[in-house]
């Protein structure tokens, strides 16, 4: 036993430290100068949770030991939680510097249907607590080859047009209500018996939370685990920084309502690598909100995204729609996107826009994208579920202006899309300009290219434009 034990730390170690040694080789070759992620220790202690009390049953509920594990192993100078096999029902957890959330393959870290459990104490709160959550802490990581599960049915309204008759017969023998004349449900008054935590299923719609959130942290890893059916996004860092997300999956319902995977938001330094993401929104998405000046960071810069897969998305590669603060020395290389509905979408909006700098992309490839291979769309409009067009708010003054610029896309190659490449932003104003698209082939179904050349420019060069004949 001594002798495992000492194994599973010297593995756990080189988990959160050692193995970030390599990451260096992935800066190789770069466009533009971008500032790499930097090495950080989780401390060689380990706890693991069956031995603290807690029972792996899927019906006992272990919030509590696992916080007070979580929260002893940060005062004791950090370690590693390991939650070995077994499905482990929670509430929300706070992770605390210098923890590894370590999940054992077979680990089900499943969250309770219970909304009651999320509700923050906070009055000023417009949200419920996330299931995993940290604020301004540092050398945080989750690990392992273990499942994160956020229960997101008992949280998303469901799309009527976007379930068939089977899914949409389950969800409506769950309880809930239905709105819109049938074409809208909401999970509320659920037969489960647990209570909602808000007055109606539309205000209960917008507390929605987030799989794992944590704002204003420095050294965070994420490696090898799946997170799957958030609420709302999936895995959602903001105003943090040296950030490292290697070799997980992120994955939901197609049709889940914000279903977004992996959501860079405000973040500095920051690695995405080897995922794999089936998600029912925006899939690598970098966001940008309003200037905090108490944050660790704003804007968005210095991130690499490379070797990763997304299957069903929004958009495989996304800036936006928020990116009030900035992008700039963003990179993206060598991933595929296989049936999401847009391939590279840059999206923002009067109110929600800032400046890009620095974007390369190059060597995506494409197949079976539903809309177009590259979009640029400067007139984005919020709408949750439930919502019109008419009550979309949108500013008086011209202030927040979106502008795409300094955007170079190279060796792509897409196979099937309706249309290659699409481009428009505001009459009178600079917004889309200076894009590059190059050394890229694209089979298309309806159209080459959808440029409105009063508001948008974008250069091609050596590009294929191949209508398919099918």
């Amino acid at each position: 036993m001594k002798k495992f034990a000492m194994t599973l730390l010297a593995l756990l170690a080189c988990a959160t430290s050692g193995v970030q040694a390599q990451y260096s080789t992935y800066y190789k070759d770069m466009p533009v100068e971008v500032r790499q992620v930097e090495p950080f220790a989780i401390a060689d202690r380990s706890v693991n949770l069956a031995e603290r009390g807690a029972t792996g049953d899927g019906t006992t509920l272990n919030t509590d030991i696992i916080q007070k594990a979580i929260d002893e192993l940060s005062q004791a100078g950090g370690g590693h939680l390991v939650i070995p096999q077994g499905v482990w029902l929670t509430g929300p957890i706070e992770l605390k510097s210098g923890v590894d959330l370590h999940l054992e393959r077979n680990a089900i870290l499943y969250f309770s249907p219970d909304k009651a459990l999320y509700v923050d104490s906070n009055p000023k709160a417009s949200r419920v607590r996330a299931c995993i959550s940290a604020n301004r802490c540092r050398n945080i990581s989750i690990t392992g080859l273990g499942t994160l599960d956020g229960n997101g049915a008992q949280w998303r309204p469901v799309k009527r047009s976007k379930v068939s008759d089977v899914e949409w017969k389950r969800f409506r023998k769950m309880g809930g209500v239905e709105r819109q004349n049938g074409s809208l449900w909401y999970p509320w008054e659920l037969k489960s018996g647990y209570p909602d935590v808000a007055d109606t299923p539309e205000k209960q719609e917008k507390k929605r939370n987030d799989l794992f959130r944590i704002n204003n942290c420095e050294n965070v890893l994420l490696s090898g685990v799946t997170f799957q059916n958030a609420p709302k996004f999936h895995v959602h860092p903001f105003n943090s920084r040296n950030i490292i997300i290697d070799g997980i999956t992120v994955r939901c319902p197609w049709n889940a309502q914000n279903g977004d995977a992996i959501d860079l938001s405000d973040c500095h330094q920051a690695l995405v690598v080897n995922c794999t993401v089936d998600a029912g929104d925006d899939g690598l998405c970098m966001k940008s909100g309003e200037y905090k000046p108490k944050a660790l960071v704003n804007g968005c810069e210095d991130i690499l995204l490379q070797d990763n897969t997304v299957y069903h998305a929004h958009g495989g590669f996304v800036i936006g729609s928020e990116d009030i603060c900035g992008m700039k020395r963003i990179v993206v290389r060598n991933s595929t996107f296989s049936g999401t509905d847009t391939g590279l979408r840059f999206k923002s909006a009067v109110g929600r826009g800032g400046k890009t700098e620095d974007i390369y992309i190059s060597g995506i490839m494409m197949a079976d994208i539903q809309a177009e291979a590259i979009i640029f769309e400067c007139n984005y409009a919020d709408r949750p579920a439930g919502s019109k067009d008419s009550d979309t708010v949108r500013p008086q003054e011209m202030v927040k202006v979106p502008e795409f610029t300094d955007i170079h896309i190279s060796d792509v190659i897409c196979r099937g899309t309706a249309t290659a490449i699409a481009a428009s932003g505001i009459a009178g104003l600079n917004c889309v300009h200076d894009i590059t698209v190059e050394n890229s082939t694209f089979i298309y179904t309806a159209n080459a290219t959808e440029i409105d050349s009063a508001t948008a420019s974008v250069t091609t060069k050596n590009v294929k434009f191949i209508k398919d004949k099918k």
